[in-house]
């Protein structure tokens, strides 16, 4: 795995933030696919060198967010909300994105799968491991060991596996269809309203990927359309059945598991409506929690004291970066 390099990026306000750089990676680089430019790295049609993302879940300062260590994670805001504060940090800045999540958890799955806070305070699975309990069962950022970092390193991207679920922006399921806005666009100020014409459904064979519900059989992922009426459910990936071949976007944005820890976590899915991702679990999650848990049952509006966020960065001339 390769270090993950941390660096200090100031926003419009001269506030700093800790962001964990990464280095522009192909689809082969992550999990054995194409030798095309992994999506979080393509942007408005042109391929970006970097992709900073934020060390820790944002806590808010004068109305933006921030990572910070050792910093309660701000919760109870909605998607819109922590877009347009992201955005209000200066050019380059964005709600961090399904492709960039996908890109740090594939990195992830190259080594040992990152624990957290699964079990107010604590891994579920290594309750020797703790972090510094900030109200409820959040843990202050940053504040337990290198293994809840995604590389098992101080300068790791830390609590992306429990603490608080984690909005994302650019992917949707509409009516239990996986829906993308294109590459890395969304970390941009674009049209991503429920009714926009960038969101594109994921294809294979030339239709629509979807997430079967049966609350008698499990979660399904396939090309076929639904039967019968739609509802909800979840699982944990290892019962997720595949009756296609994922396409590489499917795998990208780590929408399949990849190492036996990204089997334990768990799917959620509603076929109901349009559904926006959450991912990472939370602190009471325990073995439902991991850089692979996917919870695609999140409303636009939904404001919870479970659901947090963090910001992501790409390099435009107003900014400035130090290492």
């Amino acid at each position: 795995m390769i270090n993950a390099k941390n660096v200090v990026v100031f926003d419009k306000a001269g506030i700093p933030s800790i962001m964990v750089k990464f280095e522009k990676r192909t689809n082969a680089d992550l999990f054995g696919g194409s030798n095309q430019t992994h999506p979080a790295f393509i942007i408005d049609g042109e391929e970006v060198d970097e992709i900073y993302i934020s060390k820790y879940p944002c806590t808010i300062i004068n109305g933006l967010p921030y990572s910070l260590p050792y910093m309660p994670p701000a919760t109870d805001i909605s998607l819109e909300k922590a877009s347009e504060m992201c955005f209000e940090k200066g050019e380059g800045w964005h709600l961090m994105t399904a492709p960039e999540w996908g890109l740090v958890t594939l990195e992830s799955a190259r080594g040992e799968l990152p624990r957290g806070n699964t079990d107010y305070g604590k891994s579920h699975s290594c309750p020797d491991e703790s972090g510094t309990v900030c109200g409820g069962g959040k843990t202050l950022a940053g504040s337990g060991p290198s293994t809840w970092a995604h590389d098992g390193t101080p300068f790791g991207v830390y609590d992306l596996c429990g603490n608080v679920w984690e909005m994302l922006a650019g992917l949707r399921l509409m009516d239990g269809r996986f829906e993308i806005i294109e590459n890395n666009n969304a970390a941009n100020r674009i049209d991503a309203s429920r009714t926009s014409p960038l969101w594109k459904p994921i294809l294979c064979d030339g239709k629509p990927v979807r997430v079967d519900v049966s609350r008698n059989q499990g979660l399904k992922i396939t090309n076929v359309p639904k039967s019968g009426s739609p509802t909800w459910w979840g699982d944990p990936w290892e019962n997720v059945k595949f009756d296609i071949d994922p396409p590489e976007i499917v795998k990208a944005l780590a929408i399949y598991p990849l190492g036996e820890g990204g089997k334990e976590s768990y799917l959620f899915a509603d076929e109901n409506g349009e559904r926006l991702p959450i991912r990472g679990g939370s602190w009471l999650n325990s073995a439902h929690a991991g850089v692979f848990a996917l919870y695609l049952n999140n409303l636009r509006s939904r404001v919870d004291t479970l659901v947090g966020f963090r910001a992501a960065f790409y390099r435009k001339t107003a900014n400035r970066a130090t290492e």
